[in-house]
């Protein structure tokens, strides 16, 4: 595949992994009235569901990153050119962006709105710490291992990490600066962004040295 056709296939991904993650959530605040485990729950839900959809789709073109953190990861450890890099973000960043307004857009809402949810302190850091920690050793495993089960793994952690985790797992730069320009259910504060973002770094680079230690293929023994 070149290279436009993967950043295409990134910034359409992330597109719609926001637009996934905001819609679900307006309409499930929308529905849910008071109760916000039940909104939290259909927010899950259609995140673990359009995440497996996704990844099925662009995996096959461009990996299906849709997250800074995979993209930094897979640099690392040799499976995307560094050149390439800067672009997969930039990709990512602005489709992610662009899926904010979209789903602003389909629920009659302003196209771009600072968020006010609050979401800093110390809890909320060490679970996106673990949150990025434990998707990233998702990643690394299954791909090493059962690449076909990788769509369905990631999803399924994401879902159950939304319910595990005191920040309900952002786990993704990305979406974590989309999410702060969407005042809605699934916002953060922007100025709360950069702490989460710090966190999730940490997890994946200490996942990225722990599983890639841990899944290291054994060295060929030469014959006697």
């Amino acid at each position: 595949m070149t290279l436009a056709r993967r950043l295409v296939a990134e910034g359409l991904g992330s597109a719609f992994l926001l637009a996934i993650v905001v819609g679900s959530g307006i309409m499930a605040e929308r529905l849910a009235g008071a109760s916000v485990a039940l909104a939290l729950l259909a927010n899950a839900i259609a995140t673990g569901a359009g995440l497996v959809a996704l990844i099925l789709t662009f995996g096959a073109v461009s990996g299906a990153h849709f997250n800074p953190l995979v993209s930094v990861s897979a640099a690392w450890q040799g499976q995307l050119p560094a050149a390439q890099l800067a672009p997969y973000i930039a990709a990512q960043l602005a489709g992610a962006l662009a899926g904010v307004m979209a789903a602003h857009a389909m629920f009659e809402l302003p196209l771009l709105s600072a968020a006010l949810h609050v979401r800093t302190g110390p809890s909320q850091w060490w679970s996106e710490f673990v949150a990025s920690f434990g998707l990233l050793g998702v990643i690394i495993g299954c791909s090493r291992t059962r690449p076909g089960a990788t769509p369905f793994a990631v999803a399924a952690y994401i879902t159950a990490a939304y319910w595990f985790t005191a920040s309900t797992s952002f786990a993704n730069p990305a979406v974590t600066l989309a999410r702060a320009a969407s005042d809605t259910f699934a916002g953060i504060r922007p100025a709360d962004a950069p702490g989460f973002i710090l966190a999730q770094l940490a997890g994946a680079a200490t996942a990225t040295l722990l599983f890639g230690w841990l899944y290291r293929p054994a060295p060929e023994t030469g014959s006697p």
